[in-house]
């Protein structure tokens, strides 16, 4: 009988990391472009908006049950299957004619996608032992935090120079070069295959109701945070709003009840046991809120109120991908000499705060440079996070559980991402509406600052056109324009204080944590 061939992980490692940042960076990479699409599809803005929407919530459907499939179908199967379809997906995404056809092949795209992350990352904690599985970690980080920090500078780059379609055409290269390379070095490991067979001899049935329950609670989930905004919230009149809300708590309710009474489970929460874990999940949650908040008000602030274009202000934010690949690596190599990850989590959450807050001191005179820099702070943060987060969350875990662990620790990623989105932009519109009409209680003709602006500027007007009415109207818009500008500035600056704010609290979380040292023998104790 033949040995079983030995790869070095390495190689598995960049084979599998592919495919992860491609998916990832779909879920920024269009957000740029939204615009482009609705014109080039004849559709309007707002309606554009599904293209995200539809990704994220196939995705979010699928993250959690993905280590279920992976041992129903084999998870190197699955893993290339999903390579392959989110491939076909995205040529289909470039091809679209119509609007419809474009979110169709979103959904069709986030439902391949949603395999990736989770079966690329338990590929690499089986392929690394215990105590180099941090450099691993490693690794996986670059691809899974490096594609949201380059998304949008990539995107805004392809769609002002190419257009929107080149985006989705962009993966079909990337798709194929990754299914040949996992192709020829990904494999399910031993214990791996004893489950699988152990599986289909006990002959679980289907957990039909379970997937139903979860798509129905992520679907709601999603569409509540994409549309909350546009419909007021609770206030929506049509009541679409408190609908979703209330389909949401019951459907996550009972697939919470019927997944902890079953014994073979679509999701194992039984992996929220472990403290380690349970914690980590908030940590990534919170984190990655933090991270796609900024990555969206960031280029607003720049592109509304500098008048940045897509390619200017994404390039004002990809420095801080620079550092995040030089921080991640140091963080592998301190994980790799034994360093707790513990201790690495709790200064990357304290500095993520410190790049929030700094971002929040920020003026409306200020450079590029000064832009760039809490930017960097903060994705230096969050590297000093990842890692150590993951290394941590599965140190305790037994194997036999890491494939639904790895699957729900990725969708609560996905979805902090998703509410710290929507979270941003309802904080954004709600106080740039405080600030207008906080600034607006002084501007009346008692202020003498008010009328030496508008002399002044109606004076300057007048020179310009000789109409002394016109004149009059354009010093008193401007007047407006001021108040506009500085209460988005203000809405902005409060916005990201926010985000600072969130990350004190998470410290005191990771002290709640077990002792998580990368080592040999590690496992021993969960196993």
């Amino acid at each position: 009988m033949n040995a079983p061939r030995v790869i070095n992980p390495w190689i598995v490692a960049l084979a599998v990391v592919i495919p992860t940042f491609m998916e990832v960076l779909d879920t920024t990479i269009a957000n740029v472009a939204l615009r482009y699409m609705a014109g080039g599809l004849s559709a309007p803005v707002t309606d554009s908006e599904w293209v995200i929407t539809s990704y994220l919530a196939a995705n979010a459907i699928i993250l959690p049950i993905s280590g279920w499939l992976a041992v129903r179908l084999g998870r190197r199967n699955y893993f290339l299957l999903s390579i392959a379809l989110f491939t076909l997906a995205s040529a289909l995404c470039g091809m679209a004619g119509s609007l419809n056809m474009l979110i169709a092949s979103r959904v069709l795209q986030g439902l391949a996608g949603g395999g990736l992350q989770p079966s690329s990352q338990g590929v690499l904690l089986d392929a690394f032992p215990p105590e180099k599985q941090g450099a691993a970690m490693t690794l996986f980080g670059i691809a899974a935090l490096l594609a949201p920090v380059a998304g949008p500078t990539l995107g805004g780059f392809i769609t002002d120079n190419y257009g929107w379609r080149w985006i989705f055409y962009l993966n079909i290269p990337v798709g194929l070069l990754a299914l040949a390379l996992c192709n020829a070095v990904v494999s399910d490991p031993a214990y791996f295959k004893e489950e699988q067979a152990a599986m289909r001899k006990k002959g679980a049935p289907f957990d039909a109701a379970g997937l139903c329950l979860l798509a129905v609670t992520m679907v709601c989930w999603e569409i509540a945070l994409s549309k909350g905004q546009e419909w007021d919230w609770l206030g929506d009149p049509f009541l679409r709003v408190q609908t979703l809300l209330l389909l949401f708590v019951l459907g996550l309710g009972g697939l919470v009840w019927r997944e902890l009474r079953i014994t073979s489970p679509l999701i194992n929460f039984r992996t929220l046991a472990d403290a380690n874990f349970r914690w980590c999940c908030v940590i990534i949650f919170c984190a990655f809120g933090a991270l796609y908040a900024n990555t969206t008000i960031l280029p607003g602030l720049l592109q509304s109120l500098f008048g940045y274009d897509a390619t200017t202000s994404g390039l004002v934010l990809s420095p801080a991908g620079l550092f995040a690949v030089v921080i991640l690596l140091v963080v592998g190599i301190l994980l790799s000499r034994g360093t707790d990850a513990r201790y690495l989590m709790a200064v990357g959450l304290a500095t993520m705060g410190v790049g929030a807050f700094w971002m929040s001191r920020l003026t409306l005179d200020i450079s590029p440079w000064q832009v760039v820099w809490p930017r960097v702070v903060l994705i230096i943060g969050l590297s000093m996070l990842f890692a150590p987060l993951n290394v941590a969350a599965f140190l305790h875990i037994p194997k036999e559980l890491r494939g639904a662990a790895v699957g729900l620790l990725a969708l609560l990623r996905n979805e902090g991402g998703s509410v710290g989105t929507s979270v941003a932009q309802t904080l954004y519109e709600r106080r740039e509406q405080f600030h207008g009409l906080r600034l607006g209680e002084n501007l009346d003709s008692l202020n003498p600052a008010v009328n030496d602006f508008l002399s002044q500027a109606k004076a300057g007007y007048l020179q310009q056109n000789g109409d002394p009415a016109a004149a009059g109207q354009m010093a008193l818009q401007s007047l407006e324009n001021l108040r506009q500008t500085q209460a988005s500035s203000l809405a902005y600056f409060d916005t990201f204080v926010v985000f600072a704010a969130l990350s004190v609290p998470l410290v005191f979380l990771v002290f709640l944590m077990r002792r998580s040292v990368a080592e040999k023998g590690a496992h021993v104790a969960a196993e």
